[in-house]
């Protein structure tokens, strides 16, 4: 039997039936959407796509008209702009996620360019995959985060929709309904609806299922829509995680960083530092003026223990930039409506356009560093977090970032002594807080950690590096000098 066959039936609702149904379901629904509304603690997202013309807009009109509009979200994004194109794909639907309590209704969702390709005259299969994998492993991360998804393809058959077509046309009030693609359809309708199965059966999961909406019937796709929204307003799944899976899917085969075989005698006198430090600030101030740099977007993340000079490099770096540039970030507890997305949220705001650079002190590791040892995230939160954080790097690289990870390594000896140097001192006293002290005691579980995470996350695209920092002048030349001949080899 075919996907499509109940659906290319056209089948009919009479209209003495609709009416009730559809007092009842409107009731239900503003009540599992208030349900969902104080509760806050998971989202929906609906996927609406669909044979053109099959009525999807209407569909999402009658969803807002029939719930509480004040929490839905309608996004329709189109083709992708050259801004877009800049940037890695999924970036503009992280940017459309819904808080926790809310819903967001998504056209042109990213299952688009699966489905585009798959439509081709001579579709690419590796390419169809990899859309495939992709879209499943950025569902099943939404879905652990307490996003739920529903998906719904309307359809109906070929000649139901150059009817529909014709009649909206026919109507001078109804005629901007149609598209140009909708009048062609019945011509491919065919290879569209096999690229259409093709991509539901790649991407159907019972995390994030799809659901065929009958079309026809005006009546009969409006109850349908509706109790599939209100099915996953009374859902309570989520994806179940395998941490030590996820964890071995993470590991990479580099050499293992560890921070006891740091060496922290590297040192350099002033004058060194000096002639040091101005050679690397005047190469990268060159690089970041060239034109082949107005092609690069430049992450830099600092991680390391307190006090071990990340606000100090940090400086030497923005020195040589103009400031229209680029854009520092101190990362610290989340906010309110950052607790009420995924952890990677935050971080995809602020992803650098070309010629740009972002610079994270402290980032997206908080998740397996503080988070973990602190105990903010649950086992299972912080063990698949490694695959996840390689994915979104992955990303990064793979649209051009270019992503450089430093850790800047000190001895328990060293913090001490900087901890002391900034409670005497009336212009650092405001640097340490109990926090550091609190913190300084965990300094083992942080040490393995640490280790962990390099292990995990240390990967050739995006290696970690690790630099003793006992000696601020060293640590900081060293970071320019990786920067810069990153950036050299880069363009």
């Amino acid at each position: 039997m075919n996907l499509f066959d109940a659906a290319e039936s056209d089948p009919q609702l009479a209209g003495d039936q609709a009416k009730p149904l559809e007092a009842k379901l409107r009731a239900a629904l503003l009540k599992a959407q208030y349900e969902r509304v104080q509760k806050a603690d998971r989202s929906l997202i609906i996927v609406m796509a669909g044979i053109p013309g099959a009525g999807k807009g209407a569909a999402a009109s009658l969803l807002n008209e029939w719930m509480d509009a004040r929490h839905i979200r309608t996004v329709a994004l189109g083709e992708p702009s050259e801004e877009d194109k800049a940037f890695p794909y999924f970036r503009r639907y992280w940017q459309t996620l819904p808080a926790h309590g809310n819903i967001s209704i998504i056209f042109e969702s990213w299952h688009q360019r699966l489905f585009d390709e798959a439509a081709r005259k001579k579709p690419d299969q590796a390419v169809i995959q990899a859309h495939a994998e992709a879209i499943r492993h950025f569902e099943a991360m939404l879905v652990r985060e307490g996003i739920q998804i529903v998906k719904l393809w309307y359809h109906l058959s070929r000649g139901a929709q150059k009817q529909r077509t014709d009649e909206l046309l026919a109507n001078p009030d109804t005629a901007w309904q149609v598209g140009p693609e909708d009048t062609k359809v019945w011509k491919k309708f065919s290879r569209l609806r096999d690229a259409a199965a093709l991509g539901i059966s790649l991407t159907n999961a019972d995390h994030a299922p799809w659901c065929i909406i009958p079309s026809a019937d005006v009546s009969l796709r409006a109850i349908t829509t509706g109790q599939a929204v209100l099915s996953a307003l009374r859902r309570h799944s989520r994806v179940q995680s395998n941490p030590s899976a996820v964890t071995e899917e993470a590991l990479t085969v580099r050499p293992a960083i560890r921070l006891e075989n740091l060496k922290y005698d590297a040192t350099l006198d002033d004058q060194e530092y000096d002639e040091q430090l101005a050679g690397w600030q005047a190469r990268l101030a060159n690089l970041a003026r060239s034109k082949k740099f107005q092609r690069l977007p430049l992450i830099l993340v600092f991680e390391g223990q307190d006090a071990a000079g990340k606000g100090g490099a940090i400086r030497r770096i923005t020195h040589t930039l103009d400031a229209r540039q680029f854009h520092a970030i101190p990362i610290s507890a989340p906010t309110a409506e950052e607790r009420a997305h995924p952890y990677l949220w935050r971080f995809w705001q602020c992803i650098p356009k070309p010629g740009h650079i972002t610079i994270f002190d402290r980032s997206w590791y908080g998740r397996v560093l503080v988070e973990r040892v602190e105990k903010y995230a649950k086992p299972d939160q912080w063990q698949r977090a490694y695959a996840e954080i390689n994915h979104f790097e992955a990303q990064l690289h793979d649209s051009g970032a270019l992503v450089l990870k430093f850790w800047l390594a000190i001895t328990p000896e060293e913090q001490l002594k900087r901890f002391r140097e900034r409670e005497a001192s009336p212009f650092k006293s405001f640097k340490i807080t109990s926090e550091d002290w609190r913190n300084r005691k965990q300094w083992d579980a942080y040490a393995v950690a640490a280790n962990d995470m390099f292990a995990r996350t240390d990967t050739p695209a995006c290696p970690w590096h690790v630099l003793a920092a006992n000696d601020k002048k060293h640590a900081r030349v060293a970071v320019l000098e990786h920067i810069v001949k990153a950036v050299e080899q880069a363009l």
